[in-house]
């Protein structure tokens, strides 16, 4: 039997189940443009090392139930984003390791998600691996990306400048006071 050639753009998710098969690569950071636009702006996607990725089909026969197709991604990748305390570039390295179940409908697929721990697709007829592996690494971004120990020390707040604010008049108490006068 003549094995089959998979492009991850436009991935037979059954066929690579089916048999079995498995497909892995890189690609340059920048090539994942949503990603990509997450980046810092002092350390862009041009300059952060290749995504690595890899993906294995599998089909699963249940005791008493149909087979299942699923399909086991993995991605590594370091991406640079900007610190929220000190506004510098932090770099995050992120992991994912994610099994996916395909099923046939978009109905079968939401009424089984919301009661399984593992993520439910409906299967296309063609699925663009490139654009699922980049939604993958979007989700695992940090919410709040930040260092450690930030490189340079935080400014400090002068207490002195703050006082200042402080003893500003209110422009209302004036307003109030002409107010009183008019009674």
């Amino acid at each position: 039997m003549k094995s089959r050639a998979f492009v991850p753009e436009k991935l037979d998710v059954a066929a690579l189940a089916h048999d079995a098969a498995s497909l892995a690569g890189e690609w340059p950071a920048a090539s994942l443009e949503r990603l990509a636009d997450a980046a810092a702006p002092e350390a862009p996607a041009s300059g952060w090392p290749a995504l690595g990725w890899s993906l294995q089909g599998e089909i699963r026969q249940p005791k008493g139930g149909k087979p299942q197709t699923w399909l086991h991604l993995t991605a590594a990748g370091q991406v640079a984003l900007t610190c929220q305390r000190c506004l510098k570039p932090v770099f995050e390295d992120i992991d994912i390791d994610r099994w996916i179940r395909f099923v046939d409908t978009e109905a079968e697929a939401a009424a089984l998600d919301v009661d399984s721990d593992d993520d439910v697709l409906a299967l296309p007829r063609h699925l663009d691996a490139r654009e699922l592996i980049e939604d993958e690494m979007l989700l695992a971004l940090p919410l709040v990306p930040r260092h450690e120990v930030c490189p340079e020390p935080l400014p400090q707040v002068d207490d002195e400048a703050e006082l200042e604010v402080e003893e500003r008049p209110n422009p209302f108490a004036k307003l109030a006071a002409l107010k009183r006068s008019d009674s």
